[in-house]
C-alpha cells in the first residue's frame, strides 16, 4: 500500500510513463517505471551509506540538482511536443523511457529528501505507528516494523505493480478512445513543463539565498 501511494500521485516520472505507454506500448512504459524504481533503489543504498544527507547540508548541491532536474524536464517537454507535431509510433524514440525517468528521478531533490526523511525511517529497527497522527482512537491500528526486508520487498513491490499496471491501464483505455494517445502526450508535455519551471524557480531562489549574505556587503559599499 505504501508503496503505491509513493508511486501513484501525477509528476514527472508518472507523465513519462504515461507518454511511453500511448507511443511505443506497454513495454516501453514499464521500461520508463523501471528506470524511475532503479532510480529509488539507488537512493535507498545513498541513504544507506549517508552520501543522501550531502543534498541537504549543502544548498548549492540542492539548487544544481533543481536546476539540472529543471532543464531535463523541459527538454522531454519539447520532445513530447515535437511529438505531436511530427506524429507517434517513431521507432526512434523506442527504448527511451527507462533513460528519461531514470535521470528525472536521480535530478529530482524531493526523492532525495524522502529518503533522507521518511526513508530513513523505513530503514531503521523499531516500530512505526501509522494512523496515530490522525486520531487517538487509530493508535495501534496500523503499527509497521521498520528497518525489516519485509517492508523493503513490499514497499518496492507496490512500486512494481504500478509501474506494470499504469502502463497496462493506458494502453488498454488507447485501444477503446481512438484519440487518446496525443491526450496524454499534450498532458505529458504539460506536467513536464510545469515542475521543469518550477524547478528552475527552485534553484534561483536557492541559489540567491545561497549567494545574496556574501555580496550584501559589496552590494552596500557600491
Amino acid at each position: 500500500m505504501f508503496g503505491l501511494a509513493l508511486a501513484a500521485p501525477p509528476g514527472p516520472m508518472n507523465a513519462v510513463i504515461a507518454e511511453e505507454s500511448v507511443v511505443n506500448g506497454w513495454f516501453s512504459g514499464f521500461r520508463a517505471g523501471l528506470g524511475a524504481m532503479v532510480a529509488d533503489l539507488l537512493f535507498m543504498v545513498g541513504a544507506l551509506l549517508g552520501v543522501v544527507a550531502v543534498v541537504a547540508r549543502y544548498p548549492v548541491v540542492h539548487a544544481a540538482m533543481v536546476g539540472v532536474g529543471g532543464v531535463l524536464m523541459l527538454y522531454f517537454a519539447y520532445g513530447a511536443a515535437v511529438e505531436l507535431r511530427t506524429g507517434f509510433r517513431d521507432a526512434e524514440t523506442d527504448g527511451k523511457g527507462f533513460h528519461k525517468a531514470f535521470v528525472l528521478a536521480i535530478t529530482n531533490p524531493y526523492q532525495v529528501l524522502f529518503w533522507l526523511t521518511v526513508g530513513v525511517g523505513l530503514l531503521e529497527p523499531g516500530t512505526l505507528d501509522v494512523l496515530a497522527a490522525l486520531s487517538d482512537s487509530l493508535t495501534g491500528v496500523l503499527v509497521v516494523e521498520t528497518g525489516s526486508p519485509a517492508l523493503l520487498v513490499g514497499l518496492f513491490g507496490g512500486i512494481a505493480c504500478w509501474v506494470t499496471g499504469f502502463p497496462a491501464a493506458l494502453v488498454a483505455a488507447e485501444r477503446r478512445v481512438e484519440r487518446l494517445t496525443p491526450v496524454v502526450a499534450v498532458a505529458s508535455a504539460l506536467v513536464l513543463a510545469g515542475f521543469g519551471v518550477y524547478f528552475l524557480y527552485d534553484a534561483a531562489r536557492t541559489l540567491l539565498d545561497v549567494l545574496y549574505p556574501l555580496l550584501e556587503p559589496l552590494l552596500v559599499e557600491w
